[in-house]
């Protein structure tokens, strides 16, 4: 897959068959967009192309009140598509003076003069441009006006219920894995630089890596213990994570994010680590001693033992 960061980067592209959107999580509708996208680029003998934004466009638009926490960092999204089997990616860059560009002048610009686009694959709700005024019925004008053809997807759905970004973050805000999984077709999952803490879980037996998060934006589950899988390098390890700030032991209401890894005694700062949410154990709480935190840790680490087996 080729990775552009700028329409002017591209070099020519056999019969682009295109798809627009912001693709975050790369869930299971989107995996269906992409299954279509390459079908039509089979059909026609063209290339896939999958047009995206970085950063997203509510965080340019609202900079100060965007409240947006994103299911991927922008590597991890790159990393995703590719394994999908996309010939080209375009991460263009969002702007404010972008943003002013009306659908039309977009698609006869951006994609007419600069892709000079063959196919459009697209979802029948998708809307672009300034204020969202581009749709499915739009570029079917602007289609015959600019000589390309428009394909139109039907919605993708898992049983009764769509898929979209917001109801995946709304899932793993709230703890709910299961339905994070169900949608984005594998557990979720974020990367953290592992830094030093206070060595309290070292004083009771259970010594964590403090994750430090690569993006300011990820979304993170509801505070609470966790049974997760550590990829590192080239290996997969047990462990289970809490996510909150452990009134046990400190009075400063300050969020941290630790792993304790099962049968693992290495020094791992510095280095990036993937975890893997496989299940929610509890809530976090406040105990009344450290023996009762420890004790709680004991069956905590067996819970979690018996849902990672």
């Amino acid at each position: 897959m080729k990775v552009y960061r700028s329409v002017d980067e591209i070099p020519s592209i056999k019969n682009p068959v295109v798809t627009l959107g912001t693709y975050d999580g790369v869930h299971l509708g989107h995996q269906e967009i992409i299954s279509f996208l390459k079908k039509n680029a089979k059909r026609t003998g063209g290339e896939t192309v999958l047009f995206t934004f970085h950063p997203h466009p509510r965080m340019v638009l609202y900079p100060e009140d965007h409240g947006m926490k994103l299911i991927q960092s922008i590597d991890e999204r790159i990393e995703k598509l590719e394994r999908f089997g996309i010939d080209h990616l375009i991460l263009f860059p969002f702007t404010e003076e972008f943003s002013r560009l009306s659908a039309t002048e977009f698609v006869r610009d951006i994609l007419v003069n600069k892709l000079n686009v063959s196919m459009m694959t697209i979802g029948y709700n998708h809307h672009f441009g300034r204020n969202r005024e581009g749709n499915l019925e739009l570029l079917k004008e602007l289609g015959i006006v600019y000589d390309f053809k428009v394909e139109e997807i039907p919605a993708f759905r898992t049983g009764d219920i769509s898929i979209s970004s917001t109801k995946i973050r709304k899932a793993i805000q709230c703890g709910d894995l299961q339905t994070a999984k169900l949608y984005l077709g594998e557990s979720f999952s974020f990367k953290g630089k592992v830094v030093r803490g206070d060595q309290i879980g070292t004083k009771i037996g259970f010594p964590t890596a403090n994750m430090q998060l690569l993006t300011p934006h990820q979304i993170i589950p509801t505070n609470g213990v966790y049974a997760v899988k550590v990829k590192y390098a080239n290996r997969t390890i047990k462990g289970m994570m809490n996510i909150g700030q452990r009134p046990t032991v400190s009075e400063l209401k300050e969020q941290r994010i630790e792993v304790h890894l099962f049968d693992f005694n290495e020094d791992i700062y510095d280095n990036i680590i993937d975890v893997q949410f496989i299940a929610r154990v509890r809530d976090e709480q406040e105990f009344e001693s450290l023996e009762a935190l420890t004790n709680q840790l004991k069956n905590d680490q067996a819970t979690c033992l018996h849902m990672l087996a």
